[in-house]
């Protein structure tokens, strides 16, 4: 009985969540993509959580995420520290050095978005397509350079993945940001620009680039008119996914709110109109669906790193 009544006092103190402010770890710094993100997100979770909750955006970036994704990863699974998870970096850093945190600490809560990876060139490129752009590059091995913001991110994974789908060699060329690599390939010194296709879309509708192709099982609504990868041929998905995390073992009573929070949040029609203001590709996916979904991401990548591994 006294067992009882102790589960019985817990469970309606947990109802209560969240009883004090929720930290809502960014591994990046203020200012960026993933942080803008997250600010945006920040106040309707805190608005569908209802009891007067307080989401607090904390920036620790360094080490390409590790240092946060670490913080996350040490923090009480209370359901008081979560963590905006950018992908394939959480997956990558694990995979291509010693970490001090594996994907078994971390409790995928929702997914929000999915910005599909893009192969983008100036108008009046040696190739418009493709098809193209692959027999250039076998005629002409290593002489197609494509610019990424970083080695071991989506656009540099999945420029590896599809030269080696389509038995080619390109030259990899790495920026410190997508800036960098947009200025890049505007002023004609690099062949192509690696890029997540909301950070080209902008200069493809005002015809300063033309993107070959999205990496995503469908067209993103925002760029209607840019095949995909596999309806050219080439079975290639990739992209940066943001989502939520925390620690495993996070009660169950605040994995539901916080994953239900999400999902009103992807309903709500001031949210969709701040995403569509800052070329969000929404894609929601609930707890058990970005946990299978990291999963087997996390499997691909390993593969690309076994046969080809993205720092020597």
């Amino acid at each position: 009985m006294a067992a009882s009544l102790a589960t019985l006092t817990a469970s309606a103190a947990f109802g209560e969540y969240p009883e004090r402010p929720i930290e809502m770890i960014v591994a990046y710094s203020a200012g960026g993509g993933t942080d803008t993100a997250a600010r945006t997100l920040a106040p309707f979770i805190e608005k569908y959580l209802g009891n007067d909750a307080s989401v607090v955006v904390v920036n620790k970036p360094g080490a390409g995420g590790e240092i946060g994704f670490t913080d996350l990863a040490r923090a009480d699974p209370d359901g008081y520290t979560i963590v905006f998870i950018n992908t394939p970096n959480i997956l990558t850093i694990p995979i291509s050095r010693d970490t001090r945190y594996t994907m078994e600490d971390i409790q995928a809560v929702s997914n929000v978005v999915y910005d599909p990876g893009a192969f983008n060139v100036r108008p009046g490129s040696e190739f418009t397509s493709l098809d193209e752009l692959v027999a250039y590059a076998k005629e002409n091995p290593g002489a197609v350079t494509y610019g990424t913001s970083g080695t071991g991110g989506d656009d540099h994974l999945a420029a590896l993945q599809f030269s080696r789908i389509a038995g080619i060699e390109m030259t990899h060329v790495p920026f410190p940001g997508a800036a960098d690599v947009r200025a890049a390939v505007l002023g004609g010194h690099i062949t192509m620009a690696a890029m997540n296709i909301s950070e080209a879309i902008d200069l493809v509708n005002q015809g300063e680039l033309v993107s070959l192709g999205q990496m995503d099982e469908e067209r993103w609504d925002g760029a209607p008119d840019v095949p995909t990868f596999a309806e050219q041929g080439y079975e290639v998905v990739m992209g940066s996914d943001r989502g939520i995390g925390a620690p495993a073992g996070i009660p169950e009573e605040a994995l539901n709110a916080l994953q239900d929070a999400i999902a009103k949040t992807i309903e709500d029609p001031e949210f969709l109109e701040a995403a569509e203001n800052q070329k969000l590709p929404l894609a929601y996916r609930d707890a058990a669906g970005f946990q299978d979904y990291l999963g087997s991401l996390g499997e691909n990548l390993q593969q690309i790193w076994d046969e080809n591994p993205w720092v020597q």
